[in-house]
């Protein structure tokens, strides 16, 4: 599976599954109102994980995908995903609404998107939900998302096998938030040099938490 990051929390997954035939996944596309470059690409999933400009552009995405916007259970092209309510902020959704969280099993691996996830920490309902996770993809800039220490406590619930940073300043961004630095360092990880995308397979899985930065 390849996994490219373009930039605030949206990812695009490319995986063989069926004899060989490539399927792609979408999330949380943004529109050219961030400041960022806007990529278009074909995908046969679209995730969004809630209804803000910054990870909501639908039409980004060519072809004609398969569309979750929200909770429930889905099965598609081989990949089962589930969506589990969440919620934007500290106040049970009171000043930025809900969030959905995303769960995806590819390759016999578990894949989870966080979202523009806002609670000081994942309940005990949301982990059995969540369940064990090998990549998460957690926000860590602060401002409408935890922030580095809370996106480093969130890590430590889930204890997945490689944590991915999204939603932090970039260059060209005009939402203010906090560095992947401050980050880096509250977890102890000061030196880590990004990569252009991430390629894996389950055996190729660490057996402790590591965590990989994506440029775009």
């Amino acid at each position: 599976m390849h996994i490219i990051w373009h930039g605030q929390s949206f990812f695009q997954l490319q995986t063989s599954l069926n004899k060989g035939e490539q399927t792609t996944v979408a999330i949380d596309p943004f529109d050219e109102a961030t400041g960022l470059r806007v990529p278009s690409f074909s995908a046969d999933v679209l995730l969004i994980t809630h209804d803000h400009a910054d990870h909501n552009n639908k039409k980004a995405i060519k072809g004609q995908p398969f569309l979750i916007e929200g909770p429930g259970e889905y099965e598609v092209k081989e990949i089962f995903i589930q969506g589990i309510s969440s919620f934007h902020d500290e106040e049970q959704g009171k000043k930025r609404g809900v969030n959905t969280i995303y769960t995806l099993e590819i390759e016999e691996m578990r894949i989870c998107h966080l979202g523009d996830f806002g609670q000081k920490e994942l309940t005990e309902d949301q982990l059995e939900e969540i369940g064990n996770i090998d990549i998460l993809m957690v926000p860590v800039g602060g401002e409408f998302t935890v922030d580095a220490k809370g996106a480093a406590h969130i890590i430590s619930q889930l204890e997945p096998k490689i944590a991915i940073p999204m939603h932090y300043a970039a260059p060209n961004l005009k939402i203010k938030l906090d560095g992947v630095d401050k980050f880096l360092k509250e977890i102890g990880k000061k030196s880590v040099v990004p990569q252009p995308k991430l390629l894996i397979k389950k055996k190729d899985l660490p057996q402790e938490t590591q965590v990989v930065v994506l440029n775009f």
